[in-house]
């Protein structure tokens, strides 16, 4: 319980910053001049960072233990908000963006050993549950996170990251004084620089690539076109560095365990829906439905709260029944919300929509934590920060692409000036009747697309194995 808890302060760290800062964006925007592009990077460069730099340090944290990255990455994301906050008296958005890079680095050092540390403290039968409850603060924080960004509006945006200093600091202190390192800590510190250079390099031109084909601005086609070259030659390279290398940054002989394998393609693709949802779900809040951000944030809860209800009550039932009923069930209640959502409209009730959102919560909390627990039980405790790593870059990849899917059909049909007022969620009332109805229809053939990667999501998930673990 020691772990948990001191999990459960990374958890709520991450996801508060995350869903606060949504709401004071139009603030951020006005008090330093910023540009729609920059704002933009100001939010994605978080999710792009730890995307590319969890499954390295799960690999740094298997060498050389969890304990010292763990501390060390609440340091240095407590350090990351305060330079943050402090970009807010003079500086400009560009230097908020670095700032926000250094806070991810601290973010991907918690996120590379937070369910890597519950595994290693829990045993079997009780994984599912330890990793259920640190599920549910990841949610309360994504539930509370609008709330509180409401609340610290009025005192100024850099709130919002000043905020994470002392719950940084108590966190650095608690894990430090209460965190102790397992004994089977790895002590071949040989670490595979080429292997990492190139997954480095691949993943940044990949995401980057996508990132910019996400905005629909045909002048950045060119950057699109070079950085997905230099991706795609990168990750090749690194496949072929890594299935030769004797101490690999990332052991892709992993995936040949099927519960494994089935486990993170299937957390690619709910990452893709899921992420998608949000996003598409908070541009109807704000564009048919004319709310703030605040108000949209809040309309958020009725998909965030399931979640914190169901994931420890399904890991539990993942230790008892096995993980493969409850994720496949899960990612088919998914399914069925994101097909539902194909047909809202101006006119449909928010009660309606809500429930689809209820139904999604459900799904994602029925697949959340068994999902983590079959997967970090079919490999060996010296490879559970790179196991930890590697499933959590693949779910923040696939939130990346599925913005790369959503917003050129969402956006497609709207003018810059339309485009940021439905974004910061200020001024929709302004946008013309033919706008919001191309929004609606791009959100309609978005959610029909999610819908159906959701559903292959589904069959994938029968390919596992039953309650059979490595």
């Amino acid at each position: 319980m020691t772990v948990l808890s001191v999990t459960t302060v990374g958890a709520l760290l991450a996801t508060i910053q995350g869903s606060a800062l949504l709401i004071v964006l139009p603030e951020m925007m006005a008090s330093m001049n910023m540009s729609f592009m920059t704002m933009l990077w100001v939010l994605l460069i978080y999710l792009m960072v730890t995307t590319i730099m969890v499954p390295v340090l799960g690999r740094v944290s298997d060498m050389f233990g969890r304990k010292k990255i763990y501390v060390l990455g609440f340091a240095v994301f407590t350090l990351g908000s305060m330079l943050c906050g402090i970009s807010g008296f003079g500086m400009n958005g560009w230097y908020l963006v670095g700032f926000r890079i250094i806070q991810a680095l601290g973010g991907s050092m918690l996120l590379a050993n937070s369910m890597a540390m519950i595994t290693d403290a829990f045993r079997k039968g009780k994984l599912g549950f330890g990793l259920g409850v640190n599920g549910v603060a990841a949610s309360a924080g994504f539930v509370i996170g609008p709330v509180i960004g409401g609340i610290l509006a009025p005192f100024g945006w850099e709130w919002v990251f000043f905020v994470n200093v002392p719950i940084g600091i108590f966190g650095t202190v608690w894990a430090a004084h209460r965190l102790r390192e397992p004994k089977w800590e790895v002590k071949e510190h040989k670490f595979d620089w080429i292997g990492t250079a190139a997954f480095l390099v691949g993943l940044t031109g990949v995401l980057t690539a996508f990132t910019y084909m996400s905005f629909g601005d045909p002048n950045m086609m060119t950057v699109v076109y070079i950085t997905s070259i230099i991706g795609v030659i990168g990750l090749a390279s690194f496949i072929f560095v890594e299935l030769r290398s004797e101490h690999p940054m990332m052991d892709l002989r992993l995936f040949r365990e099927r519960n494994y394998a089935v486990g993170n393609f299937t957390n690619l693709l709910n990452g893709l829906c899921i992420g998608a949802a949000t996003f598409l779900l908070i541009f109807y809040f704000q564009g048919p439905c004319g709310m703030d951000a605040l108000t949209a944030g809040i309309m958020l809860i009725p998909s965030g709260l399931p979640m914190m209800i169901v994931g420890p009550l399904s890991g539990r039932w993942s230790d008892k029944y096995g993980p493969k009923l409850l994720t496949s069930a899960g990612l088919a209640l998914t399914t069925v919300a994101l097909a539902g959502l194909a047909f809202v409209d101006v006119g449909t009730p928010l009660w309606m929509v809500s429930v689809l959102m209820v139904i999604m919560g459900v799904g994602g909390g029925m697949f959340m934590s068994p999902n983590a627990s079959s997967v970090m039980a079919a490999v060996p405790p010296g490879r559970r920060g790179i196991a930890s790593g590697a499933r959590i870059m693949l779910r923040n990849t696939g939130t990346m692409f599925s913005l790369a899917i959503a917003f050129p059909l969402v956006l497609s049909g709207l003018n810059p000036e339309d485009m940021m007022r439905i974004f910061l969620g200020k001024g929709a009332e302004l946008v013309s009747p033919e706008a919001i109805s191309a929004l609606v229809d791009g959100l309609h053939e978005a959610f029909i697309i999610f819908a159906i990667i959701s559903a292959v999501s589904v069959a994938v998930a029968l390919l596992k194995p039953g309650r059979k673990t490595a």
